[in-house]
C-alpha cells in the first residue's frame, strides 16, 4: 500500500484533479473557470505545484502558461482512491464495501444494473478458478 502521503488530497487538489481528469489537461485559467467558488490565480498555481510534488501531475510550457497534465491515468487513480478506502473504512474487505453502496443505492438500482453486478460477480468467480 502507498504511503498515504502520496493517496491523500486535500478537497481542494481533488476538485483541481477532477477538473483535470475531465479536461484532459489544463492551464491554471483553465482550472479557475471551472472551479466552485475559486480562490486566486496564485493559490491555484501553488495548488498545481503541491499535486506536482505529489506526482499527479506533469507539466508543459505552451507559450508563457504551463498545461497541467495527470501522471496517472483516471482507471488507475480511481483503483487507487477505491483501495485506500476499502482499507481504511472497510478494515480490506471488499465484500464489506461493496455491502455498503448496496445499501446506499439498493432502491436506486436499476434491474440492469444488479443483473451487471451480477454478471461482475459470476465472471470474478471464473477468473479465481483459472
Amino acid at each position: 500500500m502507498p504511503k498515504s502521503s502520496d493517496i491523500y488530497l486535500s478537497r481542494r487538489e481533488r476538485q483541481v484533479m477532477d477538473i483535470i481528469y475531465r479536461l484532459g489537461e489544463a492551464s491554471v485559467s483553465d482550472v479557475l473557470d471551472h472551479l466552485p467558488d475559486p480562490p486566486g490565480y496564485n493559490s491555484i498555481r501553488a495548488i498545481l505545484k503541491i499535486l506536482e510534488d505529489k506526482g499527479r501531475l506533469t507539466h508543459r510550457k505552451e507559450s508563457q502558461k504551463f498545461i497541467y497534465i495527470p501522471t496517472v491515468q483516471p482507471d488507475k487513480a480511481k483503483r487507487s482512491a477505491m483501495a485506500h478506502l476499502v482499507h481504511t473504512f472497510f478494515e480490506g474487505s471488499a465484500p464489506q464495501a461493496v455491502s455498503t453502496l448496496l445499501d446506499m443505492s439498493a432502491e436506486n438500482l436499476s434491474d440492469k444494473e444488479l443483473q451487471a453486478l451480477s454478471e461482475m460477480i459470476e465472471k470474478a468467480k471464473a477468473e479465481r478458478k483459472k
